[in-house]
């Protein structure tokens, strides 16, 4: 396995985790900025925001943007 892949590997467990506390503490922030929100509504148009900006970092790495970061 390449030094790179073998890294990521390792730490999957941990980016996973760091994008669910995304996930999990933009929830909470929707909870505390609008009581009366509907959760699944709110989860719905959060996924939409991630899965969007997920996107444009894939296309940015098809585009090479990060070959040299």
């Amino acid at each position: 396995m390449n030094p790179v892949k073998q890294d990521l590997s390792n730490r999957k467990d941990d980016i996973e985790k760091e994008l669910e506390e995304l996930f999990q503490s933009n929830m909470k922030r929707v909870d505390w900025d609008v009581p009366e929100a509907d959760d699944q509504k709110a989860a719905e148009i959060l996924m939409d925001i991630l899965e969007k900006k997920l996107s444009e970092i894939k296309q940015d790495v098809a585009d090479g943007k990060y070959k040299y970061y």
